[in-house]
C-alpha cells in the first residue's frame, strides 16, 4: 500500500474539512492529506478501487459520521472488518453528541470519538491535538 499520505480525512462539509485543514497546517501536519468528500470515495482510496487505482494506508483516518453515499459508520464497518486495514486508527470527528453514534463507532472499533467544538479556536484546538497525537506520539503495529 502507498505510503504517501499520513492523514485520510472524509468530510462532506467543505467549511469544516477547511478548518480541519488549517488546524493540521498550523502543527505542519497537513502535508500529505487526501480528503475525500463521502464513505464511497474514501473506500475506493484506501482499496484502489475507483479513478486512482493506488491504494493508501493512512496513517490516521478523521472521519464525520453523517456522509452521502457510504456513512462514517458504514465505513467502518468495513475497514475494521478488514485484516488489511483494521489497524489504521480512526478518529471519528462529528457534531453527533448521541450516545448511540458514540456506542456504535467504538463498537466497531474506532480508536478516538471527538464531538466538533462550535467555536474557533476550540475547534483549531481539538483537530490539532488529535493529529499531533495520531501521527507524533502514537505507535501502531508494524
Amino acid at each position: 500500500m502507498n505510503q504517501e499520505i499520513e492523514i485520510l480525512l472524509i468530510e462532506d462539509n467543505s467549511t469544516d474539512a477547511e478548518l480541519t485543514l488549517r488546524a493540521l497546517n498550523k502543527n505542519n501536519l497537513a502535508n500529505k492529506v487526501l480528503w475525500v468528500k463521502d464513505g464511497a470515495e474514501a473506500l475506493d482510496a484506501i482499496y484502489g478501487t475507483g479513478k486512482d487505482p493506488n491504494q493508501f494506508s493512512p496513517k490516521v483516518i478523521f472521519i464525520d459520521l453523517k456522509l452521502p453515499k457510504v456513512s462514517g459508520l458504514e465505513f467502518l464497518r468495513k475497514i475494521k472488518a478488514d485484516e488489511r486495514t483494521k489497524t489504521i486508527p480512526v478518529v471519528v470527528l462529528t457534531s453527533s453528541k448521541e450516545d448511540k453514534d458514540i456506542a456504535e463507532s467504538y463498537a466497531l472499533g474506532v480508536n478516538s470519538y471527538v464531538t466538533k467544538p462550535l467555536e474557533f479556536d476550540n475547534f483549531i484546538k481539538a483537530v490539532s491535538e488529535a493529529g499531533l497525537y495520531w501521527l507524533l506520539l502514537n505507535r501502531p503495529p508494524k
